[in-house]
């Protein structure tokens, strides 16, 4: 014979919320209602666009939860493409297609990143030219993989960071990708969410 079941230690997903006819002293009406989610710890950036928290909160749920990792991401998309999906090198705003390279947000410009986009788009039934299509190709890219648990690593500094960006992205033009960076660390706070 088995013992009782083991007790629950996890909170139900909802609670039942009984009603009752006090007049009639009868019961009228059960209904579950979902529990408040709790409130967990998140950097969150003050004063960024929409697409740049979208970005901040896509990099934090694959488990990049460092100050300094994120501001070195953030920082190298916005010299890309200041976080504009569809925009090509150069600065023209057009479809993927239209580009040829050079192409959205870390601006994939050799022919096997630029087509291996379209084909992740395709593959997956995104477009190229949307945020979350380039977000998900992009952590699926072997030169993402090759840093990614680097970027998981917390404690480096934005320089250290940015060492390893540099082989995620290759860019030819550093630009202002560290100041943004340093810039994005000083906007990004610590929030309940």
């Amino acid at each position: 014979m088995q013992g009782p079941p083991p007790p629950i230690t996890e909170q139900a997903p909802f609670s039942i919320i009984k009603e009752f006819d006090l007049v009639n002293d009868q019961k009228t009406a059960i209904r579950e209602v979902a529990l408040p989610k709790p409130k967990e710890k998140r950097l969150i950036c003050k004063g960024c666009n929409e697409n740049e928290n979208v970005a901040l909160a896509f990099f934090q749920d694959i488990g990049i939860k460092d100050r300094n990792a994120l501001a070195t991401i953030m920082g190298n998309i916005r010299q890309e493409s200041t976080f504009i999906p569809n925009i090509c090198e150069g600065g023209s705003r057009t479809s993927w297609s239209n580009c040829g390279r050079g192409y959205g947000l870390i601006q994939w410009t050799s022919a096997n990143r630029y087509y291996g986009l379209g084909d992740f788009a395709k593959k997956y039934g995104g477009k190229p030219s949307d945020l979350h299509t380039q977000l998900r190709y992009l952590t699926n890219e072997v030169q993402w993989q090759d840093i990614e648990e680097k970027m998981k690593t917390p404690g480096k500094s934005i320089n250290r960071y940015m060492n390893y960006a540099y082989s995620w992205i290759s860019w030819g033009h550093h630009g202002a990708r560290t100041s943004y960076a340093y810039d994005y660390a000083k906007r990004l706070v610590l929030a309940d969410v």
